[in-house]
């Protein structure tokens, strides 16, 4: 493929797809496997609302902190051009390294996992062909990566529509056909878990809303970012919001507290077939399927981009920055990052544990660039700069942001304290690199 670094990204998404994009990458699972641990951590249907509702006013919070901190620093390139305007460009870099290099390649090979898992158990096929499926759907969304930015923006509004007919159908089958006194049973009616507590469960749910800000880094391929990017940010966190409340409920109405916590992942498979059967239980796993590859294809989308910027900075291997001259699209970090997770995929089995490793020090960089929303408007006071959005509820709103991501952190230590390290170690690793390409670009110029 003959690619040139003058070729320009295409500006030629709207805010259809930058709302799919926010939607598709953060409803993948989550929400379908984790109704029974959230209620047993929460303690009762009550306070398991109630963990779901907080975790997605603490997610909108920090949602519209980073609306403004990207109206401030108009760049494409997420969350690493964000730190590196705020903080310099070495934590700058060592953003980027720990989603692109460690993060990237491990949630994708993770999702492709999962995902295989489902669909041999949906094919009747035995689990040694899993591995090679998930490979298979690695390439398959890479493909479609590489055909352009549209191609992989549609795909990401055909996901999203597709995962949001469950979530629709469980909404309203519990509002009509559920128990009226479901909600509200305690936790003298459900399971007691001796690790359980309501901020834990707080936690499970945050993890299950990640994902919402790599909207970011298609920033210069959108055709308004100035409107449509905020909008994107705000408006998909919100219905994600609506969304996991409305299952949560819709599944408390059906199914008795103690009875969801027995059935464990399944809860949300025995609403559908109480609905509609075996067939409706098999349905459910294959929008599932179908659901876990749009939020692979928002990954594949977003991490190539910052892959893109990093090296257009002259902080990755220059051939990160070619763009195909036939679909416009980073086509050579688009490859880069699916062969790294086929390798994960194919020949180890820790794509979990990276990728559950990355997410600690990734809460970390949030927390900085929430943080940095304050130093932006003290640095940029006296600047005649015209500002696209601004935090509502200024400062209490960021706060409710760094609240939740020091509270993610800071439970991610008390808990798994030999991870959290690991995580940091990973990140370390990359401040030799940095400066590795950093003094190359002082020799070249």
């Amino acid at each position: 493929m003959q690619t040139k670094p003058s070729v320009d990204l295409k500006r030629d998404l709207g805010i259809i797809s930058g709302l799919s994009m926010v939607v598709g990458t953060v409803i993948g699972s989550g929400i379908f496997f984790k109704q029974a641990s959230v209620l047993e951590m929460a303690g009762g249907q009550t306070q398991g609302l109630l963990a779901w509702g907080l975790g997605g006013i603490i997610t909108l919070a920090a949602g519209l902190t980073i609306a403004e901190v990207g109206s401030r620093i108009p760049k494409a390139g997420g969350l690493y051009s964000y730190i590196d305007g705020i903080y310099g460009h070495l934590m700058g870099f060592l953003t980027g390294w720990s989603q692109v290099v460690v993060y990237a390649p491990a949630v994708i090979a993770s999702i492709g996992g999962y995902a295989a898992h489902l669909t041999a158990n949906f094919l009747g096929l035995d689990l040694i062909w899993a591995r090679w499926i998930g490979v298979g759907y690695i390439c398959f969304v890479m493909g479609l990566n590489l055909l352009g930015n549209r191609i992989a923006a549609g795909f990401a509004v055909l996901t999203t529509a597709v995962k949001m007919i469950p979530i629709i159908i469980l909404i309203v089958y519990g509002l009509f056909f559920g128990r009226v006194d479901a909600v509200g049973e305690t936790v003298t009616q459900v399971t007691a878990t001796p690790g359980g507590s309501f901020g834990m469960a707080v936690l499970a749910t945050l993890f299950a809303y990640d994902g919402w800000v790599l909207v970011a880094n298609i920033r210069d391929e959108m055709k308004n970012p100035k409107r449509d990017l905020p909008l994107s940010i705000v408006f998909g966190v919100l219905l994600i919001l609506l969304s996991y409340l409305g299952v949560t409920y819709g599944v408390y109405r059906v199914l008795p507290a103690q009875e969801i916590v027995n059935l464990k992942d399944n809860a949300v498979f025995a609403v559908v077939k109480s609905a509609f059967g075996l067939l409706g239980g098999r349905i459910m796993s294959l929008i599932i399927i179908i659901s876990m590859l749009g939020t692979m294809n928002g990954k594949m989308v977003a991490f190539p981009r910052m892959a893109y910027n990093m090296s257009k900075d002259g902080l990755f291997p220059n051939y990160l920055k070619n763009l195909s001259t036939k679909s416009f699209v980073p086509a050579q970090a688009t490859i880069t990052i699916a062969l790294m997770a086929i390798l994960i995929a194919a020949f180890t089995d820790s794509a979990d544990l990276l990728s559950n490793l990355a997410i600690f020090t990734i809460w970390i960089f949030y927390v900085l660039a929430f943080i940095g929303v304050f130093i932006l408007r003290y640095r940029q006071k006296n600047m005649q700069l015209k500002i696209d959005f601004k935090t509502p509820l200024f400062p209490i709103t960021p706060l409710i942001g760094i609240f939740g991501g020091t509270f993610v952190v800071g439970s991610t230590l008390i808990t798994d304290f030999k991870g959290a390290m690991a995580s940091i170690i990973m990140v370390l690793v990359g401040i030799p690199v940095y400066y590795y390409y950093s003094n190359k670009q002082k020799h070249m110029k």
